[in-house]
């Protein structure tokens, strides 16, 4: 797979929000993808023109759902959607990551699926040296869209009435 577009086309983050470019290989259990994205300007994450370190959970996270997609493809489907719901374990080696040339690879390997949750760890390495590693758990999330929750919510409140505040 050798485009952000392949890749954007299996996840839900979109544009430059996809922060992996180039998928390198993968199987059942595991994935490596490379990206350069870090060092754009225009990054999404960056705050203040810098990339901190702390945003690489990020790109395992998004490691996690390219190899969901991925494995969904295989099997014919599409991947569930998922929300990430813990971190465990990270270690960051390095505190930015906008000045680094090029690009930086990143591992992770499923630990655990069930129905609806996956674990995995992940790894991201730069020229070899590892930036950061970590487990991550995610759960599928429900099939709802805010536009449910929207309409759900209007039928709950009287016309013309405020809520309390809550």
């Amino acid at each position: 797979m050798r485009s952000r577009e392949a890749i954007a086309a299996l996840i839900p983050h979109q544009g430059l929000m996809c922060l992996w470019e180039e998928v390198l290989e993968w199987d059942p259990e595991r994935i490596v993808a490379r990206s350069e994205g870090h060092r754009d300007p225009a990054h999404p994450l960056r705050e203040r023109g810098r990339l901190h370190a702390l945003h690489l959970c990020e790109y395992g996270a998004q490691l996690m759902a390219v190899h969901g997609g991925l494995l969904a493809r295989a099997h014919g489907g599409r991947a569930r959607p998922g929300v990430l719901v813990a971190l465990r374990g990270v270690e960051l080696r390095a505190a930015r990551i906008d000045d680094l040339p090029g690009a930086l690879e990143g591992r992770a390997r499923q630990l655990a699926a069930g129905e609806g949750s996956w674990q995995y760890e992940f790894e991201v390495l730069h020229a070899g040296e590892l930036l950061a590693s970590g487990r991550a758990a995610v759960m599928a999330r429900e099939q709802e869209t805010v536009d449910d929750h929207a309409r759900a919510d209007a039928a709950a409140t009287p016309s013309g009435a405020e809520g309390d505040g809550r």
